[in-house]
């Protein structure tokens, strides 16, 4: 299974992985990216099973990221991991049509949780 993960913080990127190998999540392909725009490239060429991305970075947002996803037709599961975790940002993300939103920090149980539907 190829998981995108897609944040500016190459330190976050590297959390979110070790978080998913303490979830139990072992054997994956990880892709980075450090934006969205980054992230649509590899999306076209590698076609992940699953993006987990941050809201706010450079040249490309994660809203951005997810709504060029859906005008492109690609429906790949995807999930924010962001520190925002407003009512409102929840309701964008639900509205972009998101699968989930975990809210950085994050523990394993966290990350399990968000990602059992879809890790296999």
């Amino acid at each position: 299974m190829k998981i995108l993960i897609v944040d500016d913080s190459r330190a976050m990127r590297r959390i979110i992985q070790r978080t998913l190998r303490q979830a139990g999540f072992g054997g994956l392909t990880i892709l980075e990216a450090g934006n969205g725009a980054e992230a649509l490239e590899i999306v076209r060429g590698a076609r992940p099973d699953l993006i987990l991305s941050d809201w706010h970075m450079p040249h490309m947002s994660g809203l951005e990221f997810k709504r060029a996803l859906n005008e492109a037709g690609i429906g790949i599961p995807f999930g924010f991991v962001t520190s925002e975790n407003t009512h409102e940002m929840r309701q964008l993300a639900e509205e972009a049509g998101a699968d989930f939103l975990l809210a950085k920090p994050f523990t394993p149980e966290d990350m399990n949780l968000a990602l059992e539907a879809f890790v296999s």
